[in-house]
């Protein structure tokens, strides 16, 4: 089982261990590695919620920020047939690999295509 809890914009997933009968998870998108645990719902929501307190206070108190940083660059490993797929469809096109990625993702994750094919958001 693996789902998501957020809380002040911070996600945090969870997993349920049956053999130590505990929900735990750790929160993502952050600089450092932080988990939470609990042995109901409720429990494991307050951990969460004060994992995510406390990582901010400390972030202040060090005066550093708690998100992480992307550089907007990252490997993508596929197959060479899907690799080759991708680069003949780019051509096609007249756009580049990387441009192919780049609108494969914002379709994905924050825009819809219109009626005409345009990316609208």
């Amino acid at each position: 089982m693996s789902e998501l809890i957020t809380y002040k914009g911070y996600q945090g997933t969870v997993h349920y261990s049956a053999e130590d009968e505990v929900f735990y998870g750790k929160v993502h998108g952050i600089n450092d590695l932080v988990s939470f645990e609990g042995c109901s719902v409720d429990e494991l929501k307050s951990a969460f919620q004060e994992a995510v307190d406390d990582y901010l206070a400390t972030c202040r108190e060090l005066g550093k920020s708690p998100d992480k940083t992307f550089k907007g660059s990252f490997n993508v490993r596929i197959t060479p047939d899907l690799h080759r797929q991708a680069s003949i469809y780019a051509v096609n096109r007249g756009m580049s690999l990387n441009e192919l990625v780049k609108e494969a993702i914002s379709r994905l994750v924050g825009r819809k295509e219109g009626g005409d094919g345009a990316v609208v958001k």
